[in-house]
């Protein structure tokens, strides 16, 4: 799984083409990385390691080769791919990819090995094959392999995510609204009730826990071309000035029951819905 130094790099190679990206959108440069990690994180970064140059770590950055009845989304298996118009050209680039992304990643080659066995996910961040339908050219003429191609249909998806979670007016988000939306794109939409728990479970994490992790490791780390502030002394945390406090009412005290602290948008704890007001945990 990527790393602070895997983050690093990769806002080394990308910050200023994110910051270009999302400006004028609630989006930053760590959300984005976050996504990148979660979804072709472990491929980018075993590349970078060998030393393959950024074009060709680009290009391999392709994956999901799970079929029916573990896939219900188009294309389902090869047949369904070879009954589409230029299918054949298709599923050729698709098997292709798999074999020479395969090449560098071990976990893969089973797969690689089944002649029939192709890739539904392209670009680092996983633009899904089910949009062959709709945009075929951008699959046939690789243009997932460019950063910025592959870059500016992630922001379209997450604008069309954000739209549909009612929350197109907003200006910023929390690290938990933005897991939110990377949840919605990952699976299409989000449930409140169910908070982080939702999208890929791999044995551990499910997707939205996985990424609000990512998301705040971002937050700590900066790109090689910017300066980092000095470490501070061991034991002691660099803090912000305290300002004062100018909120009035209802004085409230907080009793821990979990290992993670929630906060809420309001001082409860709605009996129907109890996680419907969390907007952010805190271990």
């Amino acid at each position: 799984m990527p790393t602070a130094d895997a983050i690093r790099w990769f806002k080394t190679q990308f910050e200023t083409q994110i910051e270009d990206a999302v400006a004028g959108t609630p989006f930053s440069v760590d959300m984005l990385t976050a996504i990148a990690c979660q979804e072709t994180g472990p491929t980018w970064n075993a590349l970078r390691k060998k030393g393959l140059p950024t074009a060709q770590i680009l290009a391999l950055c392709v994956g999901d080769t799970i079929d029916a009845p573990g896939r219900s989304a188009f294309p389902t298996g090869k047949a369904a791919l070879l009954a589409e118009p230029d299918g054949q050209a298709m599923f050729d680039l698709a098997r292709q990819s798999l074999v020479d992304m395969a090449a560098h990643i071990p976990p893969y080659q089973p797969a690689a090995a089944k002649p029939n066995k192709f890739c539904r996910g392209f670009g680092v961040f996983q633009y899904d094959l089910q949009f062959f339908k709709v945009d075929p050219q951008y699959f046939l003429q690789r243009r997932y392999a460019d950063f910025d191609a592959s870059l500016a249909k992630a922001v379209g998806e997450l604008k069309t995510k954000l739209k549909k979670l009612g929350w197109q007016a907003k200006s910023q988000l929390t690290d938990y609204e933005m897991a939110a939306v990377a949840i919605a794109y990952n699976t299409g939409g989000f449930k409140p009730d169910r908070g982080l728990k939702q999208g890929h479970f791999d044995g551990s994490k499910y997707y939205g826990e996985a990424m609000f992790d990512f998301l705040r490791l971002a937050h700590t780390v900066v790109a090689d071309s910017v300066v980092a502030p000095p470490a501070p002394p061991p034991g002691i945390s660099v803090l912000p000035v305290v300002a004062p406090v100018s909120a009035t009412g209802a004085t409230y005290t907080l009793k821990v029951l979990a290992s993670v602290l929630n906060v809420r948008s309001s001082p409860e704890i709605p009996a129907d819905k109890p996680t419907s007001n969390i907007i952010a945990t805190l271990p």
